[in-house]
């Protein structure tokens, strides 16, 4: 049960180093990388970062430095101060520090390093930190609390909103697998046997591409609207704005309000052929296109389809050195349309799907605000546990 209680006498300044080890990353030689799976997952700073844990896509078969399960993963270079868990024995590269709680309490840590995360963003006269070394680490002052069993239970407490997330991130996961399998099913074997009618998207839904208010009218901006860069088709599902613009704004630009359930896709720049779901109303930046659904075909339908077509439609992109999907690849594209029966049936299967998603992302978004408005009051020790 949880108190507010001051209890300053328990908790004590320390320097990181008294109370962790470190492990400072040391890339191997490029001819010990690969993705095929040889060697120990290799890591080789926060682009490999994920929520929570970090994600597999390069090995290494001859590690130079190397992290334990459960270490804390340390941003050692720009953003300094993301932290991750590690899941399994890692190759860490020079982006990155290995860190272990010296009691065994890696857990709190983690929590720790996450409540200091802006701190070690900065130093003393408000310079950001490209790098920092190993000494840096070992010198940041913080905040503890003496007893190992308080460190656990704060830990526990923290843990229990990351687990009901990612359960809830894992149910959805298998409930996005679900509806494609069911779309593949009913749909994809049709359409290989040409079975079924086969139109321009741009001929039975609405394409839209974003566009951008101009910078320079501080009346365009913060206002009530949401408004998406490209990079929130990142997301699994977008549930909240990279920043808001006004009605004005929205009037006096190219962007279009798009409605909750249209597909977005990142058309351009390192998130090219990116696909999401808005779960929100929102408008976007020129580097989205948007499709909404119809009296056709289901949004539901549209986003399974797309995720389907997506690695075909990325190899029609345009341009160079800076490939882009344009709007009429999206407008021109063939897409197949079942019967209105047909389509019917399949969207009664599949909303309910779609709408337990739905819930679920939005639980999570209101879980992590709790969980964030509670972890400074924790590792202050405003709250006692």
């Amino acid at each position: 049960m949880l108190s507010k209680n001051l209890q300053f006498k328990i908790w004590r300044k320390v320097k990181l180093g008294e109370i962790v080890n470190i492990t400072m990353g040391q890339s191997p030689h490029s001819e010990f990388y690969n993705t095929q799976g040889r060697g120990l997952p290799f890591y080789q700073g926060v682009t490999d970062f994920g929520e929570k844990y970090p994600k597999k896509s390069m090995y290494c078969s001859q590690a130079k430095k190397i992290a334990e399960r459960d270490n804390i993963f340390f941003s050692v270079r720009a953003p300094v101060g993301s932290v991750n868990i590690a899941t399994e024995k890692s190759c860490i590269g020079r982006g990155v520090a290995a860190l272990q709680m010296k009691n065994g309490n890696n857990s709190f840590l983690y929590f720790l390093l996450k409540n200091y995360e802006r701190y070690f963003k900065s130093v003393a006269g408000g310079t950001t930190y490209e790098s920092i070394n190993k000494d840096q680490i070992e010198n940041i002052k913080i905040l503890v609390p003496e007893n190992s069993d308080d460190q656990k239970r704060i830990a526990s407490i923290l843990s229990a909103f990351d687990d009901k997330i990612e359960l809830n991130n894992k149910i959805s996961a298998a409930l996005e697998q679900m509806a494609q399998t069911i779309f593949k099913e009913w749909f994809v074997k049709d359409k290989k046997s040409k079975k079924l009618k086969i139109e321009r998207i741009g001929n039975i839904a609405k394409v839209v591409l974003g566009g951008t208010p101009s910078r320079l009218k501080k009346e365009y901006w913060d206002g009530d609207i949401p408004w998406i860069n490209s990079g929130k088709a990142n997301e699994f599902r977008i549930i909240s704005a990279s920043e808001n613009i006004t009605s004005e704004g929205l009037i006096k630009s190219n962007t279009q309000l798009m409605p909750k359930r249209a597909t977005i896709i990142a058309i351009t720049g390192a998130t090219l052929g990116q696909v999401s779901l808005l779960e929100i109303d929102a408008c976007a930046n020129q580097s989205v296109i948007g499709i909404f659904g119809s009296e056709l075909l289901s949004p539901e339908f549209i986003y399974l389809f797309i995720k389907e077509e997506i690695l075909e439609i990325i190899q029609q992109a345009a341009g160079g050195a800076q490939q882009h999907i344009n709007k009429g690849i999206i407008e021109n594209y063939p897409i197949f349309i079942p019967s209105l029966e047909v389509n019917s049936k399949f969207s009664k299967i599949v909303k309910p799907i779609f709408d337990e998603i739905s819930k679920n992302v939005f639980e999570n978004q209101k879980l992590a605000a709790l969980r964030d408005l509670l972890l400074p009051k924790l590792m202050s020790g405003e709250v006692e546990v």
